[in-house]
């Protein structure tokens, strides 16, 4: 059986461990990494109960003896890796911290970087794999107020662009997904209820249709290969 490595998973109604069930419901022995056990061993619990393969593993992004704990986990067969680690980090920059800002990079970019390269180590001498990227419409353009955040986002794409580029020859499919807008999970319901109320159904992303766009990358044969796909709702301002 082949392996999905995925970090960032957290609530079963957000996109990393939606993106978790899918993997698992298409046969991948899926590695469910995140920060907070009790929710990423839910998510494993639930996917072995619907009779798929899943391994928790606690695991920090910015850590790099972490991400390597991630990917021994998955053994050697990785044939899938998604990086969906990444929180805002609002703030005007004159007023911001040094550490504030430093971390928006080493949580978007600087663990992107990590998870690629242990994907990386496990798929080229396998000639073949996919990895994939969370992105927002932060990764595309500069805004007031999102200095650190927008940046950071640059980064990871520029990062990921680079990847594919290079080691597309080598039969690594780099993808990186542009969420453009709220995703309607547990994070914005919970976290900022009246937020969700505001946009409304018809104003927030699908997690499942979100999920569908990675799994258009991860199906994709090489010779109609696709670095970028961008989600968004239809009353989306672009």
């Amino acid at each position: 059986m082949t392996t999905a490595v995925i970090a960032g998973v957290g609530p079963d109604r957000g996109l990393g461990a939606q993106l978790c069930h899918r993997f698992a419901s298409k046969g991948l022995h899926v590695i469910v990494g995140g920060r907070t056990l009790e929710k990423i061993e839910a998510v494993a619990d639930s996917i072995k109960a619907a009779g798929g393969q899943a391994t928790a593993c606690v695991a920090d992004s910015t850590s790099e003896d972490d991400t390597i704990k991630l990917f021994d986990a998955a053994g050697g067969d990785v044939s899938l890796a998604i990086y969906n680690t990444g929180n805002n980090t609002p703030g005007k920059l004159l007023d911001m911290e040094a550490a504030y800002f430093e971390n928006s990079w080493r949580v978007c970019c600087f663990g992107g970087f990590l998870f690629g390269r242990e994907a990386l180590r496990r798929m080229v001498p396998n000639g073949g794999g996919t990895i994939l990227y969370t992105g927002a419409s932060a990764s595309l353009r500069g805004r007031s107020n999102f200095g650190a955040f927008n940046s950071s986002k640059a980064a990871l794409r520029t990062m990921a662009q680079a990847m594919s580029k290079e080691y597309g020859p080598e039969g690594i499919h780099v993808g990186h997904v542009v969420v453009d807008g709220a995703i309607g999970g547990e994070k914005i319901m919970k976290g900022l209820p009246q937020y969700a109320e505001r946009l409304g159904e018809q104003g927030m992303i699908s997690i499942e249709g979100i999920v569908d766009a990675f799994e258009y990358l991860y199906d994709q044969p090489p010779r109609a290969w696709s670095f970028e796909v961008d989600v968004r709702t239809s009353v989306e301002s672009w």
